[in-house]
């Protein structure tokens, strides 16, 4: 394919916002790279909901959370909260902005690496304050926060079983006992 003199040639990121990802599969772009995985473990899921379920109930500020939501980053986190008052989900397109997200969380999968060191440089390059992981190899759940100069400076770890705090606007300590 030629562009004419006065176009640019297609970008990476042109043909992947025109891929066609077929249904049980979905399509990241991540540092250049495309990647397409397919639906998560039951495992996955059941951690997955283990912690929306904790957010959405004992956070002092009222959440939102979407789950698979595709954000600008070109990411696509596992969970995105953002405060209810700002409805960031509604009428959002497919790449939602990352401005106003509060957290976003992942659960390891089949390529924990991609996890724990791409994703987090991923979401601290789009400046989102806090991105939370939970470890199922490590067993442990991270939360990472102040993102600087594309990554997290204030990680804190515990093993499950060990409560982590979560700061403002979620203002409560997260249980990791049911991630065992």
């Amino acid at each position: 394919m030629t562009a004419p003199a006065d176009e640019s040639p297609p970008t990476l990121l042109d043909y992947f916002l025109t891929l066609e990802t077929p249904e049980g599969l979905r399509a990241e772009l991540i540092e250049e790279q495309i990647f397409v995985t397919p639906a998560p473990d039951g495992d996955h899921e059941d951690h997955l909901s283990t912690l929306v379920r904790q957010v959405l109930r004992r956070s002092r500020t009222d959440m939102d959370c979407s789950a698979h939501k595709g954000l600008k980053t070109y990411g696509i986190p596992d969970a995105t909260f953002a405060p209810r008052a700002r409805r960031l989900f509604r009428g959002a397109p497919t790449w939602m902005p990352c401005d106003g997200v509060s957290m976003v969380a992942e659960v390891t999968g089949r390529d924990a690496h991609r996890d724990r060191v791409t994703k987090r440089r991923l979401y601290a390059r789009a400046g989102i304050p806090l991105y939370l992981l939970v470890d199922r190899d490590k067993a442990t759940v991270t939360l990472f926060s102040e993102p600087v100069q594309g990554d997290y400076a204030e990680p804190h770890s515990v093993p499950y079983g060990k409560p982590l705090p979560l700061p403002e606007p979620f203002g409560f300590d997260l249980e990791t006992s049911d991630f065992a």
